[in-house]
């Protein structure tokens, strides 16, 4: 990780300094090697100011914080909002990964091949009647069955009724028939 620590209108202080160092090692561990971290003291009236600036995966983290007493205090407090921002940047980042890598796992075309082969476990023949929407309901109402085939008379097609897990009951029509 490299710092910098820039003063504005402030005479340069090592102790200023190290204890930036010091409190930038909290969040050190939620930016990896790869980030940049720019700290900005500066006295403007009677205002302390502490801007950090972090560039770390591909995305700038800002914040800027005043206090009128002293700068340690507005160390203290831009560094809290930027700890909170980088975790917050981290458990996005980590949280896309897992989905992706989920979402990877689902449609892996090695998956399929390495479980065991899919087959028919039972068959029925089921006798088709012509009838009405409003039959086959009554039909299905009074058998308790989870599914209903029959022959739409309005349509001339087959139709699936089935019970849908709310209660209701869902139709399956054919597009082109």
């Amino acid at each position: 990780m490299e710092l910098t620590v820039t003063f504005r209108h402030l005479e340069p202080s090592d102790a200023l300094r190290e204890y930036v160092t010091d409190r930038i090692a909290r969040i050190e561990k939620y930016l990896g090697n790869t980030s940049e971290v720019h700290i900005i003291l500066s006295h403007e009236k009677r205002a302390n100011i502490a801007e950090v600036i972090v560039h770390a995966n591909r995305a700038t983290i800002t914040a800027k914080e005043q206090h009128e007493d002293n700068m340690y205090a507005s160390i203290d407090l831009v560094l809290d909002k930027i700890e909170r921002q980088v975790k917050k940047h981290k458990d996005k980042i980590s949280s896309h990964k897992e989905h992706t890598k989920a979402m990877h796992n689902i449609y892996s075309a090695e998956q399929p091949a390495a479980s065991r082969e899919q087959s028919i476990v039972k068959a029925e023949s089921v006798s088709i009647k012509a009838m009405s929407v409003e039959s086959a309901l009554v039909q299905i109402g009074q058998n308790n069955e989870e599914f209903f085939v029959f022959k739409n008379i309005d349509t001339e097609n087959v139709n699936v009724l089935y019970r849908r897990r709310d209660g209701d009951f869902g139709l399956i029509e054919p597009e082109n028939a």
